[in-house]
Order: structure tokens, then sequence, then C-alpha cells
């Protein structure tokens, strides 16, 4: 998440493609970070805390 984005005036498709390529990067951070330090070591957290907040958005749309 660049700028702030506003989650929930996504569409469902959108959310779907946003958790995957989160979740890649991800595993992609937790892979480099075993080889190495890392460049931004607060990343990891971000990335958790935006699969958080697109999983959650999933669920309210789905209790709907």
């Amino acid at each position: 998440m660049t700028k702030k984005e506003i989650i929930s005036d996504k569409a469902d498709a959108e959310l779907l493609k946003m958790l995957s390529e989160t979740r890649a990067a991800l595993r992609g951070e937790r892979f480099a970070a075993a080889g190495a330090r890392p460049k931004d070591s607060n990343s990891p957290k971000k990335l958790r805390k935006t699969i958080a907040r697109i999983l959650t958005e999933q669920g309210r749309r789905n209790t709907k």
C-alpha cells in the first residue's frame, strides 16, 4: 500500500489479486531475510497487516 488505499472501495476480484500479491511478497521477504539482513525490517509486519485488512474486508462482505 503505497499511498493510503481504501480497501473497502475495491472490487472482490481486485481484493483477491491484491491478497495473492501481498502473500507472495511476504513469502519473498521471509526467504530473503534468511540469507542476509533485510533492508526494511518492518516490511513483513506491514505486509501481514495488509493481509489482515484484506481478509477482514472479505469477511465483512461475506456476512452481509
